[in-house]
């Protein structure tokens, strides 16, 4: 036994002995520190305090490579600021202001530049991150008519993150007012735009020949973000370069009769006859009158049949499960409930909701759906493959048909391709034309373009999540002014109805 150990204690210090030596002949010179360094290096030795740039604080570094985004034709962005941006470090897009007076005129976007930093300061002024104390023989143009990719962000990452997008270029999808505009407003100013996930300043500077560009109901707001100081905190602002990066938006955004507000996939105990989902009216609706139909999907790896759903909505099988709904009332801005026959708030032996507005309860456990749809005992998947929710107008649900409502959770398994996939219909999450296409590409599918968002996959399984989708939408504007965002409400045995409705976190309506 001693002598294994020893053994053993000698391999060890061989092994020890071996590694230094590797260490010691990895550390060769001649190793060459590269002359260029990314912006969001550069941005990060700044600490609050002015300091002046040289080789040493640059890591060896001296020059940044990077593209002009800034466009001064129109007179509408911070005098004498270049912009330009670049992201070799990590795809961290990143951009900085550089100071130089009248001649940041001279260069457009596109433009190709090196920029020597070695000498200059960087610094806070007027709210903005600068390098001042540059000339112009220091900035090399080496090309120019370079393609400028322009990021989509939604205002909620901009206000939380502002540092991470001030002076770069970007655009707000689908921006309105929080009001109708009327005809003859312009956007000279401060005006206050949200795209559904925030709300921020769009500054037009009278000086402008952009002052007199019109309020739309909706567009794309293309430009760069700048920052001004306010009780030691940055607050985001955006301004368009010139005409061009304003883009009306004529698609239609209807009011949807029917919201999706909540659903419970995975209740505590079986999911066989428990799962339901909850919408909200946004007028009152007999259904007996007008029907309405809801069709759920599961994706998960087993459910058939296997591969792109072929008819969409209606593939039927395990894939999607109907319910119609020909009977009963829902008042305007009242709850009501489709789903298993149990109406207990998280699986067996939980709380009883039967009180709760329910205009169709199906056994799907036992029984298939309304005209498609094996018997299942489980309507929506807990894998963590995508699953989701349509509420149609009608009972008539055919692979063309477009959805009133749509939500998804997940992204997993087999959901778009070769022509096929779930429809999706223009609302808070989803667009069926490429809001950010200049050529109107159709994108009419979940997981086709930029239809990427979805709700996430509760984890652990099997404990009862209900989850609560609360944003606001605009009955006037007919438009979202607050996307719908998930509570992950936990609930337990003795949950009450109450928790599902909770007004602090349900979806509003505005009137």
């Amino acid at each position: 036994m001693k002598s294994t150990i020893n053994k053993l204690l000698t391999l060890f210090a061989a092994s020890v002995t071996l590694a230094g030596c590797y260490k010691t002949e990895l550390n060769y010179p001649g190793g060459v520190v590269s002359p260029y360094i990314a912006i969001y290096d550069v941005r990060n030795l700044y600490k609050g305090a002015p300091l002046t740039l040289d080789q040493n604080k640059l890591g060896g570094s001296a020059k940044i490579a990077c593209v002009v985004v800034s466009d001064h034709r129109a007179g509408n962005l911070p005098q004498g600021l270049l912009i330009v941006q670049n992201k070799p470090r990590l795809d961290f897009l990143r951009g900085l202001a550089v100071s130089i007076g009248d001649a940041a005129g001279n260069y457009l976007p596109g433009d190709s530049l090196v920029i020597d930093l070695v000498g200059s300061r960087m610094e806070r002024v007027d709210g903005i991150l600068q390098v001042t104390n540059i000339t112009t023989d220091k900035i090399e143009k080496v090309d120019s008519g370079k393609p400028v990719p322009v990021s989509r962000v939604n205002i909620d990452q901009i206000l939380a993150n502002p540092g991470d997008y001030e002076s770069t270029l970007l655009a707000i999808v689908k921006g309105g007012f929080l009001y109708e505009p009327q005809p003859g407003q312009v956007l000279e100013g401060e005006q206050q735009v949200t795209d559904g996930f925030g709300v921020l300043d769009v500054v037009t500077a009278s000086e402008s020949s952009l002052a007199g560009l019109p309020q739309y109901k909706m567009a794309n707001y293309y430009g760069i973000i700048f920052s001004k100081e306010e009780e030691g905190q940055l607050i985001p602002y955006h301004k368009l370069r010139s005409e061009d990066d304003l883009v009306e938006l004529t698609s239609v955004y209807k009011t949807p009769r029917i919201i999706i507000s909540g659903w419970i996939n995975d209740p505590a105990g079986t999911d066989a006859n428990y799962e339901y989902i909850q919408f909200l009216a946004t007028e009152d609706i007999d259904f007996s009158e007008t029907p309405f139909s809801v069709v759920t999907t599961n994706n998960a790896n087993a459910a058939a049949p296997t591969g792109f759903p072929v008819n969409g909505w209606a593939t039927g099988q395990v894939r999607t499960y109907k319910f119609n709904i020909t009977s009963g009332r829902a008042e305007k801005g009242t709850f009501f409930y489709v789903g298993g026959t149990r109406k207990m708030i998280n699986g067996p032996n939980s709380t009883s909701i039967a009180d709760a507005n329910w205009v169709t309860a199906h056994p799907y456990n036992t029984q298939d759906g309304h005209d498609f749809g094996s018997a299942t005992t489980n309507l929506l998947a807990n894998s963590g493959n995508a699953y989701g929710v349509a509420v149609f107008e009608g009972t008539t649900v055919t692979r063309e048909s477009i959805p009133e409502d749509v939500m998804f959770a997940a992204t997993g398994g087999s959901l778009v391709g070769n022509g096929y996939g779930y429809r999706i219909c223009n609302n808070d999450y989803y667009d069926i034309i490429n809001p950010l296409s200049a050529t109107l590409v159709e994108q009419p599918f979940y997981r086709s373009g930029t239809n990427l968002s979805a709700m996430a996959h509760n984890t652990p399984a099997n404990v009862g999540f209900f989850n609560i989708f609360g944003g606001e939408f605009d009955l006037r504007l007919g438009r979202w002014t607050k996307a719908r965002s998930q509570h992950a409400r936990l609930l337990t045995k003795e949950s009450a109805l109450e928790e599902i409705e909770d007004p602090e976190m349900v979806t509003q309506l505005v009137d």
